[in-house]
C-alpha cells in the first residue's frame, strides 16, 4: 500500500503532467486561432518550439535507454565471463 509521501509524489507528478497537457494543446491547438496581436501570445513560445521541444526530449528519451541497454548488457557479459 501507498505511503503519504508517494500519495503526494503521485499527486504532484499528475498535476505537473496536467499543466504541461493544457499549456501544450492551448499553444498548439487554440493559439493559431487567436489573433497574433493579442496578448495572450506573450505567454507562449513561438510555435517552431511546439515541434522542437518534443522532438529533443523524444530523442534524449532515446538516447538515454540506448545507453541504459548498452550498459545493461556489458555488465551482464562481464558477470557471465566471471563465471566461467
Amino acid at each position: 500500500m501507498a505511503t503519504g509521501t508517494d500519495q503526494v509524489v503521485g499527486f504532484g507528478l499528475v498535476t505537473v503532467s496536467l499543466i504541461i497537457f493544457a499549456y501544450y494543446t492551448a499553444w498548439v491547438i487554440l493559439l493559431p486561432f487567436i489573433d497574433s496581436q493579442h496578448v495572450i501570445h506573450k505567454y507562449f513560445l513561438p510555435r517552431a518550439y511546439a515541434i522542437i521541444i518534443p522532438l529533443a526530449a523524444g530523442l534524449l528519451l532515446l538516447l538515454f535507454v540506448g545507453l541504459f541497454i548498452t550498459y545493461v548488457m556489458l555488465k551482464s557479459q562481464r558477470v557471465a565471463k566471471k563465471a566461467q
